[in-house]
């Protein structure tokens, strides 16, 4: 089972996102802001595969929390969602690297898991990790 560490600020968002996911057949984890997702990451054992994190939030944005999660989880995708388009993020001063992954607020339940399984399953054309011959 796939695990999912959900986080925003938002209460209703946050319960109602890890509902979702859950029935989906994910393990999810959550937290409220970036530092207490710091805190579960760093005591959850187990692989997470995804970050689904709000972009803007107080304290670290999702960016940031971003960064640090993939400091420790490499592996892990990442899953921005945001109420905000891209020039009202900017606003916050708030960095989103180009073709990073943004789900729009208000979504439907069936366009998060949708998106979300849509990271979390391997394409069947990705190239396997190791060594590529070159020039056979």
């Amino acid at each position: 089972m796939q695990t999912i560490l959900v986080v925003d600020d938002e209460p209703g968002v946050l319960s109602m996102t890890h509902d979702a996911l859950e029935l989906s057949g994910y393990h999810v984890i959550d937290a409220g802001d970036a530092e207490e997702a710091l805190r579960v990451e760093e005591q959850f054992s187990e692989p997470i595969h995804l970050l689904l994190t709000d972009i803007v939030m107080p304290g670290l944005s999702g960016p940031e929390l971003a960064v640090k999660f993939r400091v420790r989880r490499p592996q892990a995708k990442v899953l921005f969602m945001s109420a905000f388009v891209l020039v009202n993020i900017a606003h916050h001063n708030i960095q989103i690297d180009p073709g990073v992954p943004i789900l729009a607020k208000p979504f439907s339940l069936d366009a998060l898991t949708l998106r979300v399984r849509q990271l979390l399953t391997p394409s069947p054309f990705a190239r396997p990790p190791g060594p590529r011959r070159v020039g056979a």
